[in-house]
């Protein structure tokens, strides 16, 4: 891969990671952080990636490693109190749905961002997160149900079915 492919799919990308970023660590200056760690990483061992068309698969798995070393450094802090600014507008608009999905654990919050915001197939999901294809299907399912009934408790929906692409 040329500097120039590897600028322009790092462009192409960047939104993406921004999102599952976000969805993980849930602070700006954070997912700032990881999304440019990710890219420097990435760039350092370009070497690494055998095949271009996973290029996608790729760098995710690289930015959640980089995600899950500031979870880690977060937890090795944990005296600090981490205040959330609610302030910015990716918060401040926030759907029944987004704070639903909020609401998952990190297990099942993932697979969702990547199968219905970013539009990972659950074969992509599997290599990226390297767990076999029935876990995802299953982490999916389970998140899925506790959406539907996190989101009828709210009477906001009711027995509506979910548009998982409405929380983006």
């Amino acid at each position: 891969m040329t500097k120039d492919d590897f600028t322009q799919k790092t462009l192409d990308s960047e939104q993406m990671m921004y999102r599952i970023s976000m969805s993980m660590l849930k602070n700006n200056a954070d997912c700032e952080d990881a999304v440019q760690q990710t890219i420097l990483t990435a760039y350092k061992k370009l070497n690494s990636l055998r095949h271009e068309e996973y290029f996608k698969t790729w760098i995710t798995r690289i930015l959640i490693n980089e995600c899950n070393k500031i979870l880690n450094n977060r937890k090795r802090t944990a005296q600090l109190k981490v205040i959330e600014s609610r302030s910015d507008d990716t918060f401040t608009h926030r759907t029944e749905l987004k704070e639903a999905i909020d609401s998952l654990s990190p297990k099942l919050r993932i697979v969702i961002v990547m199968k219905y915001s970013e539009g990972f197939s659950i074969t992509e999901i599997s290599r990226t997160l390297k767990i076999p294809e029935g876990t995802v299907k299953s982490r999916l399912s389970q998140a899925k149900d506790k959406l539907k009934k996190s989101l009828e408790e709210n009477d906001e929906i009711g027995h509506a079915s979910l548009n998982m692409r409405s929380f983006v």
